[in-house]
């Protein structure tokens, strides 16, 4: 059924893939894993180094209030490919998640792989004349039917494994392996510039999607950066970030480094829009089934919460833009975005059309683009989180400067904020504001309804004396935190 709707799909787009054929710009989006907003230079970052993504900045437009579409990975990678918030496909938690068996509600199960009928922002430009490439983390299926070369992606290289040479791997039967010595996004980065070569020989556009594991746990890179960072956090008596991490966002930098100059070398410059944006918000500590704290990865301040919070520092990520034709050097927009607008924003540059038989819930950012101070007729972002992981299950909505989270765990909690005049989320507002927030509560709630969102149901097993443990969908067990594998933090250290 699939592959009907696509050819009708293609004859829709006929016409509008000859009309615009010269105008398409090709699109390189950089898509980091769990990079906080302000990890980098360019919004505020002052012991890493990040030259290339501040220079990004520098020639092209920031994002202040841009937002991933989930807290962790595969719902944004979701809601990324089909241009719907994943709330109507069910992806709201990382692929498989977490169970606690004992908590106070029974939380949902996740969708285990991105439908084979959903309309990915790949085919959609596929559609409109494009090659397009796939390059690092997929986590949307582990099935060999669900991985991103049956999505649309004709060029597919999704890698597995952690960041330090020999211990990732290209997934499925394939000639494509490292240097011997080499780190993981250094591989992956090879793998892009060999694409954007290939891709001009074509003479096609081109759609490229780089998703690195990198800045995700476990913390590893190579021992020439993490010791320039230890000696640098010693001087300035720095706690965080981790030198380990400091390394891996450097290390993310020279990646993005290469591909703009791959861009340049082939004389592709001016006509091509490349994206950076990271999966969900950062992370403070490392996620540990006991109660303890584990490593301390970074500082999330000015934003409350971390990666797996529907708070700030959950979900507000970097994103910047640089197209020349449309994008002016050094501007910044402070519109409220998300993950989803994407897929209309690339299918709008690419002169194509939106697949009509799923709803696209993004909008097209090409006004902003050219005009960042614009505003979309937008009237609310939503978020549906509706499990434990760094925080409790939650729903989440931005109107404006005003942002609501629900809490779905049974306590009924409600917390309300004004974003304009508290960024970090310090003061709830709730009791102050019954009017505004009730009238949030309200429309939050009618979003749930409409997208059919999955919700938290009461347990009949509650046990408050049990309920922080922690079971593995996996296996059916227990976890046993004391037993999981440590990772080496450099290549001196395998």
């Amino acid at each position: 059924m699939k592959y009907l709707l696509n050819i009708l799909f293609a004859y829709a787009c006929l016409g509008a893939t000859t009309t615009h054929a010269a105008d398409q710009p090709n699109i390189i989006l950089i898509f980091i894993d769990d990079m906080g907003w302000q990890d980098v230079g360019c919004y505020g970052n002052d012991f890493i180094d990040t030259p290339h993504i501040d220079q990004l900045a520098a020639e092209g437009l920031r994002f202040t209030d841009f937002y991933a579409a989930g807290a962790v990975c595969s719902p944004t990678r979701c809601a990324l490919q089909s241009g719907q918030n994943q709330a109507r496909i069910g992806i709201t938690a990382h692929i498989p998640g977490h169970w606690r068996p004992f908590e106070r509600v029974i939380t949902p199960l996740t969708t285990m792989a991105l439908p084979l009928d959903t309309v990915t922002v790949a085919e959609a430009l596929q559609e409109s004349g494009y090659t397009t490439g796939y390059v690092g983390k997929w986590h949307l299926g582990v099935g060999s039917q669900f991985q991103p070369d049956k999505q649309g992606y004709e060029f597919s290289a999704v890698i597995g494994g952690p960041h330090l040479p020999g211990k990732y791997r290209v997934q499925g039967p394939t000639d494509l392996k490292p240097k011997s010595g080499q780190y993981r996004t250094d591989f992956e980065a090879d793998l892009c510039v060999d694409f954007i070569g290939r891709s001009k020989q074509k003479q096609k556009p081109f759609f490229l999607m780089l998703s690195p594991f990198a800045v995700h746990i476990p913390l590893g890179a190579m021992s020439e950066k993490v010791q320039k960072y230890t000696k640098k956090a010693a001087r300035l008596n720095r706690d965080l970030p981790h030198p380990v991490y400091a390394a891996m966002v450097e290390h993310c930098d020279d990646m993005v480094g290469r591909i703009v100059d791959a861009v340049d070398a082939e004389g592709l410059t001016e006509n091509t829009m490349i994206v950076f944006t990271s999966d969900n918000g950062g992370l403070y500590r490392r996620y540990d089934y006991r109660e303890h704290a584990d490593d301390n990865v970074s500082s999330l301040a000015p934003l409350k919460g971390e990666k797996g919070s529907l708070h700030e520092g959950g979900v507000r990520v970097p994103l910047i833009v640089k197209y020349p034709p449309l994008t002016r050097p050094g501007t910044v927009c402070s519109e409220p975005t998300i993950s989803y607008d994407f897929f209309p924003t690339f299918v709008d540059l690419a002169g194509g059309s939106l697949p009509g038989q799923q709803t696209i819930d993004g909008h097209s950012l090409k006004p902003l683009l050219a005009q960042p101070g614009a505003q979309l007729s937008r009237t609310a972002l939503h978020w549906h989180y509706p499990h434990f992981h760094h925080d409790r299950p939650a729903s989440s909505i931005r109107e404006r400067e005003w942002k609501l989270i629900e809490y779905l765990d049974g306590t009924g909690d409600v917390e309300l904020y004004h974003l304009a005049d508290d960024i970090g989320e310090t003061a709830n507002l709730s009791a102050e504001k019954p009017g505004r927030t009730a009238d949030l509560k309200r429309k939050l709630q009618t979003w749930r309804q409409e997208v059919i969102a999955r919700m938290p149901y009461p347990n009949p097993h509650y046990d408050a004396k049990r309920a922080g443990e922690w079971w593995s969908l996996r296996t059916g067990k227990p976890v046993d935190s004391d037993s999981r594998k440590r990772f080496p933090p450099t290549e001196k250290d395998l």
